[in-house]
This record gives C-alpha cells, sequence and structure tokens, in this order.
C-alpha cells in the first residue's frame, strides 16, 4: 500500500471518530459541570406533558403552598374552670412562609431565571456575564435539551423609563441568544429572543426601585 493510500485511510478514519463522538461533546460538557446539570433538570419536562404543554421539571420555581401544620390539641379544662387559651409548655405551630418565587413563567412551564450582569443602559455581555451563561449555553447543547425550543427573555427593574426598559430588555435578550448560538452552537431556531422590561417583576417594587432580583434573563421552556 503506498503511502498516500495509508495517509488517506488515516484521514477517513479519524472523520468517522470525530463524527461519531460529536454528538457526546454536549453530554461531556455538561456531565463535568454540576451548575448545567441542576438546570437541565430544572429545564426538562416530565413525562407527564401532553402536545404543546409541557410539564414542569423537579423544580421550576413555581411556588407551592406548604401544608398546613396541625395545631397540638388544647387539653379540657375540668368541668367549672375555664378553659386557659394558652396552657403553658403547649407550642403552637405556624406554617412557615411561602419561599419566593423563582420565575414568572406560567404555572406547569419549566424555567429558570438567571442574573446576567451587563452595564447600565448596554446590551453587551461583560465578562461576568458570559461566565454566568456558560453553564446555560452546556445545558442547552446537551441531548437531554436538544429537542426543546427555549424563550429567553430580558426583564429589568422598574428604574428609568419603561419603554426604554422594554427595548434595553429585547436587546439583551438578543445579546443572550446570539451569545449561546455562537459559543456553544444551539441550533438558532431554538431561542426565540423576547423583552419583557418590567413588566414581569420577580420582586414587586415601587417605580423607580433598583431591585437586582429583577435585573434576570428567564430561560422558559416552549416544547418541542
Amino acid at each position: 500500500m503506498s503511502r498516500a493510500i495509508r495517509y488517506a485511510a488515516l484521514y477517513a478514519t479519524g472523520a468517522l471518530i470525530g463524527a461519531t463522538a460529536l454528538p457526546f461533546a454536549g453530554t461531556a460538557l455538561a456531565q463535568n459541570d454540576p451548575a448545567a446539570r441542576q438546570l437541565i433538570e430544572r429545564l426538562r419536562p416530565t413525562e407527564n406533558q401532553t402536545r404543546g404543554i409541557r410539564m414542569p421539571g423537579s423544580d421550576t420555581g413555581t411556588v407551592t403552598a406548604p401544608p398546613p401544620t396541625l395545631t397540638p390539641a388544647m387539653p379540657q379544662a375540668p368541668a367549672g374552670r375555664a378553659t386557659d387559651p394558652k396552657p403553658p409548655g403547649v407550642a403552637v405551630n405556624r406554617p412557615p412562609p411561602a419561599p419566593m418565587p423563582q420565575t414568572t413563567a406560567p404555572a406547569g412551564v419549566a424555567a429558570v431565571s438567571i442574573t446576567v450582569n451587563f452595564a447600565t443602559g448596554s446590551a453587551t455581555l461583560t465578562p461576568q456575564a458570559k461566565a454566568s451563561l456558560a453553564s446555560l449555553g452546556r445545558a442547552l447543547s446537551s441531548p437531554e435539551l436538544a429537542p426543546y425550543r427555549f424563550r429567553i427573555e430580558g426583564h429589568t427593574d422598574t428604574v428609568g423609563d419603561a419603554d426604554m426598559n422594554m427595548s434595553l430588555s429585547q436587546r439583551r435578550a438578543e445579546a443572550v441568544a446570539e451569545f449561546l448560538r455562537a459559543q456553544f452552537s444551539v441550533v438558532p431556531d431554538r431561542l426565540v429572543a423576547v423583552g419583557m422590561g418590567e413588566s414581569q417583576l420577580l420582586v414587586p417594587t415601587p417605580d423607580q426601585s433598583p431591585e437586582s432580583r429583577n435585573r434576570r434573563v428567564q430561560v422558559v421552556n416552549m416544547g418541542g
């Protein structure tokens, strides 16, 4: 066998191996990133789903009211004696306060909120923003989430003009979607960028109130 034929055979074998390994690249990246694995679990619907309606994963941030805590029965007072409303030694248990919601997505929809830092009034991703989006990119490029489409929502707080916030949030959502496409090869058709402005506050505040938890990107599973 000539040297040229041997080189051609080796090249073909290497290309075949590379093509075979390519679908597993996303799996390897996500497996080595605990934050990406957590995002996969929160963005992946459960098995109980219908066409066009995706049920939430193990944790979508939707608030579920805790079950009521039973109050111990009050001891009965002997006949002719008044009942002490708070007998000593009897603790009255109260339900814990409901946790703050993590997303503003509709009930029954898998979604997560991610804090993404931008310079004031800018839609340019900072190095810190890119670092915070890396785990999301690994999650979205994984085989577990490959069948689904996602809405990338930009959200702001109430500082500034509402119309300007709406426009800024749209540009920021588009910047995030473009970063995920370019850096993690997420298919463009799988991402839809939408600016929400200050219309869906995670933490309700008065107008002109700075609140970092409202300046976020929300990722919503739109189904297959």
